[in-house]
């Protein structure tokens, strides 16, 4: 009811996002802006020919259209962001007000025509700047308020005033309405892609990242380590005899497993802001942790293994231990050294067949700097 999101981070990102997508809408809108104040302004010279004429074009070359201007200039690329969103929030008001000083300058004849551009200005506010609803809803009770203001003082014709404000705040319910309705739209159409996003991005059984998420959001992961110059540990987590669990146990006992292993994994291997677990296919996992050296990731892998056996799943086909256990290959790029994905996932993955060659249940290292052979990965293969 309240157009707004509990969640102030949620909040953020859809402020962000529908910024980004109104700018060129926005842009569009300030021109049309600027073209109709001086679409106005020689109107009013060839029709409204009177002896109080002069002063309104103050408030529109001197006021008007330099707020348009400067606004136009606050929507591109570098500043629109940061500064158009605070700056239309004053800028709006202020134009408004103009359009009610050149209603008071204006003669009896010419202030019914005058004051109808009120209607203009409400209704661009409320669809055409980019406002929220209630910037906009502001933006509109200022300007009712300086003419109702301008009423009381005499101003304005009594007359003219009490219908001209009557027609204003009707305008005002039906524009509020239609921006209530379309900002309500927007942040149900937000959440909609977001939840589509989430679909695309995590695996539907286990709730981790896909592997196709994985390696997109690794890219970024990397590049950012690079330009940091932090250590970037790879693990990758291998259910042992997982085949045997299914074979033995079924398929949805297999999927229960994958669940309670995957729920284990993120618990206990993303605890910074920049780690990663996801799902790598079928009973594999891989986690990412960016800023781990060798002591920190030795020390997630080690809790990895013992987390999982504390489950306490009972495997009987297993050859290692009558209890689900996992293998896990390790390796660490320090600052300097190969920053690429798919290397840092080989040297796992060899430190992950070292592992199961060592028996399973438990976790390996391997140097990213002694880059394996074909032959020493089909004999550790074979070995495993």
């Amino acid at each position: 009811m309240r157009l707004r999101f509990r969640d102030a981070e949620l909040e953020q990102q859809f402020r962000h996002s529908y910024r980004a997508s109104a700018r060129l809408w926005v842009r569009v809108s300030l021109v049309v802006a600027l073209s109709t104040t001086l679409g106005f302004a020689v109107i009013d010279h060839v029709l409204l020919v009177g002896p109080r004429l002069a002063r309104p074009d103050i408030w529109r070359f001197g006021l008007q259209l330099p707020l348009v201007l400067i606004m136009l200039v606050l929507t591109t690329p570098r500043w629109y962001q940061r500064w158009y969103q605070p700056a239309i929030q004053v800028a709006a008001p202020l134009f408004g007000a103009g359009t009610v000083l050149m209603a008071i300058e204006a003669t009896a004849t010419q202030l019914p025509l005058v004051a109808a551009r009120l209607l203009l200005a409400a209704f661009y506010f409320y669809f055409m700047l980019g406002m929220t609803f209630g910037a906009a809803l502001r933006t509109n009770l200022i300007l009712i308020s300086v003419y109702a203001g301008a009423a009381v003082i005499g101003a304005i014709a009594p007359t003219v005033a009490i219908y001209s404000l009557f027609v204003l705040i009707s305008a005002n319910l039906i524009g509020g309405a239609g921006c209530y309705a379309l900002e309500h739209a927007n942040r149900v159409a937000f959440l909609e892609r977001r939840r589509l996003a989430q679909v695309a991005m995590h695996d539907g059984l286990t709730g981790l990242l896909n592997r196709a998420a994985l390696e997109q959001q690794a890219r970024a992961l990397w590049q950012h380590a690079q330009l940091t110059r932090l250590p970037v540990s790879v693990l990758l987590i291998d259910i042992d005899h997982f085949k045997a669990y299914n074979d033995h146990y079924g398929h949805q006992a297999g999927d229960e497993c994958l669940r309670q292993v995957a729920h284990t994994l993120r618990a206990v291997g993303q605890r910074r802001p920049l780690d990663m677990v996801a799902r790598y296919g079928g009973e594999e996992f891989i986690a990412i942790l960016v800023g781990g050296d060798r002591a920190h990731a030795g020390g997630v892998a080690a809790s990895l293994v013992q987390a999982v056996s504390g489950l306490n799943i009972a495997h009987a086909a297993s050859t290692t231990r009558p209890l689900v256990t996992v293998s896990v290959g390790v390796t660490t790029v320090d600052p300097g050294g190969d920053y690429t994905h798919e290397h840092a996932v080989r040297c796992a993955d060899l430190a992950l067949y070292g592992t199961k060659a060592r028996g399973r249940d438990g976790w390996s290292f391997h140097e990213p700097a002694g880059t394996a052979t074909t032959a020493e990965l089909e004999l550790l293969k074979n070995a495993s």
